[in-house]
């Protein structure tokens, strides 16, 4: 008996953080908008007219301020607290409608449709329920793989006929072909700008050409992802659904300054938050570190000052996930590592060698050390109730010239009541 088609739906926010800024915001509804990286760095997402104006994806803040300023363009710094919160909503309402489903980034989630009838009503309701009870515009793309899922809603997006839903399976395979001519190489998901270039040397220009391509001189050239992605491409399923995310085996902390540190105990400050971020991860996952390596970094594009960037790495004494623990080994190495001659912007830490805590082996020659366990546990349920943050230890929080600038940040307006409007 054959196999049915598989009908999996690629479904993208538009703009996501955009329109997360939109939902409480409808007076922004055409006016153009980008949204700022950490400490307004770069564009991280812009409003359809924005990118009509010209403005980069990535493009840093400085070079489109002025631009900004004599077009009327919008600039908002991110705020991850209502995206998140805006994301897991979307994805919930999404989880409803298939057997399986997989939340692949905070604004795409792939969901198998496969066996649902009347596909094309389901999408468009997908579509309509997710803009009525979120705010959040989204596409819908349809393929027998991950890939043309992907690319199924590149097209949703690029063509306003489709009306953000966009079946690859619906295709006959002339115009499948026509479709996959048309669309350049690099819009293949894993592609991207610099495989494109070496892909063209070998006569590699579009899709169709990237289906069709020659497998040995692939696979010599570019590996066995290459050579998975081409069969993607020709319908063959070869990047599984993941419904359950699988255990970070590295968890990295880290952030840029909002200001230059020459200081020890502002360094240590913000190296305790980011403790207090990779442990709560690592007890979420119900996981332990064996390893931590703290890295600070001067501030590579200023030129005009003095290069460091150290990093240190130990094995801790035993596999933890105690934020004290964890906390005085990143105060020690970042202790060893400064000099106060330098002028640091960014800091981090990274926890490795992780494995599950019901794997921790005891040693026979060193007495039991006392856990904090209930003490983390306890620690955890606060900030889930009342907000990452509310209970932290005394080491953070004492300094506030590191804390990334947001001078342009929106309320919170789902995650905390003093943000909510009031009508």
């Amino acid at each position: 008996m054959k196999r049915p088609v598989q009908q999996l739906a690629l479904v993208d926010c538009n703009n996501f953080y955009v329109s997360c800024e939109r939902v409480f915001r409808p007076d922004l509804a055409k006016v153009p908008i980008v949204v700022l990286s950490n400490n307004d760095g770069c564009v991280v997402s812009r409003s359809n007219e924005a990118k009509a104006m010209g403005i980069r994806m990535g493009q840093p803040w400085f070079e489109c301020k002025a631009l900004a300023e004599e077009r009327g363009i919008l600039a908002m710094s991110s705020n991850y607290a209502l995206y998140a919160d805006l994301s897991n909503r979307v994805m919930n309402i999404l989880s409803d409608y298939g057997p399986q489903h997989e939340v692949y980034s905070i604004d795409e989630c792939f969901v198998d449709l496969t066996g649902i009838p009347k596909l094309r009503e389901v999408s468009y309701a997908m579509r309509q329920r997710v803009m009525m009870w979120t705010g959040i515009p989204v596409c819908v793309g349809i393929g027998p793989t991950k890939t043309l899922a992907k690319l199924a809603n590149h097209v949703a997006k690029k063509h306003p006929r489709s009306r953000g839903v966009f079946n690859y399976n619906a295709l006959t395979d002339d115009q499948k072909t026509r479709l996959l001519q048309r669309i350049p190489a690099e819009e293949v998901w894993g592609v991207g700008h610099k495989l494109t270039q070496k892909l063209a040397r070998h006569g590699v220009h579009s899709v169709h050409d990237l289906r069709q391509a020659h497998v040995p001189t692939l696979r010599a050239e570019f590996g066995v992802v290459m050579e998975k992605i081409q069969r993607e491409l020709q319908e063959m399923p070869c990047i599984e659904l993941q419904e359950i995310q699988p255990d970070r085996q590295q968890i990295i902390s880290s952030r840029s300054f909002g200001k230059m540190v020459t200081e020890l105990p502002v360094l240590q400050d913000a190296l305790s938050t980011f403790v207090a971020n990779a442990c709560a991860k690592l007890r979420a996952q119900g996981s332990h570190a064996s390893v931590i390596q703290v890295f600070l970094q001067t501030n590579r594009f200023r030129k005009d000052l003095p290069q460091y960037m150290p990093s240190l790495a130990v094995p801790l004494p035993y596999p933890t996930n105690d934020s004290l623990e964890v906390n005085r080994w990143a105060g020690y190495l970042c202790e060893r590592m400064f000099k106060p001659e330098y002028q640091y912007k960014k800091a981090g830490i990274m926890l490795s060698e992780i494995s599950p805590v019901t794997q921790r082996q005891g040693d026979l020659l060193e007495p039991e050390t006392t856990s904090n366990a209930k003490l983390m546990q306890a620690l955890d349920k606060l900030n889930q109730r009342y907000g990452r943050g509310t209970v932290k230890v005394s080491t953070q929080g004492a300094f506030k010239g590191w804390q990334m600038r947001q001078e342009l940040r929106s309320p919170n307006y789902t995650t905390a009541w003093d943000d909510v409007p009031l009508v």
